[in-house]
């Protein structure tokens, strides 16, 4: 079935990566651009100031859904990501664009209850076409949440993954199920820490390269949570807080004077008289994500704290 506007469709490909339009695309782009992306590849081939180009909105994972709003005859779809809150830009999702080909229209209806979803909790993993068979989808991040398709097998689990007839493997400890009650702060911050050293690629969502508000977005995914997207609107979904009473896994927001909140971190020590403020963020200045005291510069931009 082709895809066509005005239908759901979902992500088939490992990460994708939304664009603020085709005409932004570079030519360092083509391996996130494929059919097949590369992300590792993209990433390690650009320089410092190509990873922070506007020319990347976000990103969206394996089974991601989206709105499809118009398919042009060059390949490019204009839709609106609706797993990922922008009340800011659009009430629905998140706007962008991407390569139909990194689509795959939805399934018919299952009769069947559905099965219990999983959400893979390894960092990075792969898909294969039989257990430890060869690779059919590489790149596969945490946070991806994938069907079961049937029983396990000697430590591999079957799983419906778009644009596949059939189901491919995932390693069975590379997954969990997605928790039927809320994480606690510590918990997704231990989601957030095996994320160090990560380097910071503006709009960035995934375990290759991920920018400050990707970071809080796709830690608190991993729980099933869905927070915004952007900082600005990750401030108006979470509750303020005193500053002082702030604990480890809530969350900082910086702003300039007069001007909109433009980073975001999480917490990482309790707030003492006299003790420096620390957080785990994906930092700009440094390219990477890291925990640290806030910096003089830094903490002269904070404008709150805030708890999921």
């Amino acid at each position: 079935m082709r895809l066509q506007a005005g239908q759901e469709a979902e992500v088939r490909v490992a990460v994708a990566t939304l664009w603020a339009g085709p005409d932004k695309v570079r030519p360092i782009d083509a391996p996130a651009l494929a059919p097949d992306t590369d992300i590792p590849a993209w990433i390690s081939a650009m320089d410092a100031e190509q990873q922070v180009g506007d020319c990347v909105l976000s990103q969206l994972l394996l089974g991601e859904r989206v709105l499809v709003e118009e398919i042009r005859p060059d390949g490019w779809a204009r839709l609106v990501a609706v797993e990922q809150p922008a009340p800011s830009l659009d009430p629905r999702g998140y706007p962008g664009w991407l390569p139909v080909e990194q689509l795959a229209p939805l399934p018919d209806p299952d009769p069947a209850p559905p099965a219990d979803p999983l959400v893979v909790d390894a960092t990075t993993t792969a898909l294969h076409a039989t257990p430890d068979g060869p690779v059919v989808v590489a790149g596969v991040v945490i946070g991806t949440r994938l069907t079961p398709a049937g029983p396990g097998r000697r430590g591999w689990r079957p799983v419906r993954v778009p644009g596949h007839d059939r189901p491919l493997w995932a390693r069975d400890n590379h997954l969990v199920p997605v928790p039927d009650r809320p994480p606690n702060a510590t918990e997704v911050l231990a989601v957030a820490a095996r994320l160090r050293d990560v380097v910071y690629i503006w709009g960035g969502v995934s375990a290759y390269g991920i920018d400050c508000s990707g970071l809080v977005h796709l830690a608190w995914r991993r729980f099933g949570v869905r927070l915004p997207r952007d900082a600005g609107d990750q401030a108006e979904a979470t509750t303020p807080l005193p500053l002082g009473t702030e604990q480890p896994g809530d969350l900082y927001f910086f702003a300039r004077p007069g001007r909109p909140i433009h980073h975001i971190g999480i917490v990482t020590a309790a707030a003492r008289p006299g003790d420096d403020r620390r957080m785990l963020h994906a930092c700009y200045t440094n390219r990477r994500v890291l925990e640290e005291p806030l910096p003089a510069e830094r903490a002269a931009t904070l404008v709150g704290a805030h708890r999921v």
